[in-house]
């Protein structure tokens, strides 16, 4: 299990939002790039950047701190979402170090999208689902479509996506705990990995999640319990290394 912290970026700053909401921010850093490199140092194997701005634009804004990020700590995987809605922009985040994408928005008006670039760039696909009451948002969660998650999911399943981000907008940094109950219920209806999102603020968060690693979660990403330090994300990693080695999660 990967705890992976989130590295969101707004107007060039290290930001984090409530329940995707761009008015409610607060702003933790004037350097995204020495936040990225403060998580690397404190154990972090992948960090999930979004390019909040590039989200409602459907284009990078952010692309340039993104890519000195990639060049500052090339050993370290990135996955990147926000904006990306064409073959020239994922081309352009694999040349600078990216390891994954992440399609939302362009994953749910276009399903055949996704099946296209997982062929043109396999290995390198993440799709990015964002619910809410089990109905998937779009444009930077401003728009809530008809698609139900799993539904939706399953239309992936032959593409070669490599995971889905599953990220309850409720929940989305409210610290108020992980929807454990609708995690493993994706988890166990598909064959792809999912990785958890959304709400996750303590180690009970992790534990929890850890319990579920068997039916396919191999991730969960953390943003503003690391921020505000409910999260120590080094104990964080150690308890799901722990319980790996246990057989009470999955490998990561």
């Amino acid at each position: 299990m990967l705890i992976i912290p989130a590295v969101d970026l707004k107007d060039g700053r290290c930001v984090r939002l409530r329940q995707g909401r761009m008015e409610d921010e607060t702003v933790f850093s004037d350097d995204p790039v020495e936040v990225a490199g403060r998580w690397i140092r404190e154990g972090a194997r992948r960090l999930h950047i979004v390019d909040l701005n590039g989200a409602f634009a459907g284009t990078p804004v952010n692309a340039d701190v993104i890519h000195e990020i990639a060049r500052r700590y090339p050993d370290v995987t990135l996955q990147v979402g926000g904006g990306i809605r064409s073959e020239e922009t994922i081309q352009a985040y694999l040349d600078a170090g990216v390891r994954y994408v992440i399609l939302g928005t362009k994953a749910v008006n276009m399903p055949h999208f996704v099946g296209d670039v997982c062929a043109e760039f396999p290995g390198h696909i993440i799709v990015g689902l964002d619910a809410k009451e089990g109905r998937v948002a779009t444009d930077g969660w401003s728009k809530l479509s008809g698609h139900d998650v799993i539904d939706l999911v399953r239309r992936y399943q032959d593409d070669g996506v490599e995971a889905i981000i599953y990220t309850d907008i409720g929940r989305d940094g409210m610290m108020g705990g992980v929807n454990i109950e609708d995690t493993r219920k994706l988890a166990s209806a598909i064959s792809i990995p999912v990785i958890a999102s959304g709400g996750i603020a303590t180690l009970d968060d992790i534990r929890n999640l850890c319990g579920i690693a068997d039916v396919g979660v191999l991730g969960a990403i953390t943003g503003r319990a690391l921020y505000e330090g409910t999260l120590d994300l080094r104990a964080a990693q150690r308890l799901a290394d722990e319980l790996d080695r246990s057989g009470s999660g999955a490998a990561a």
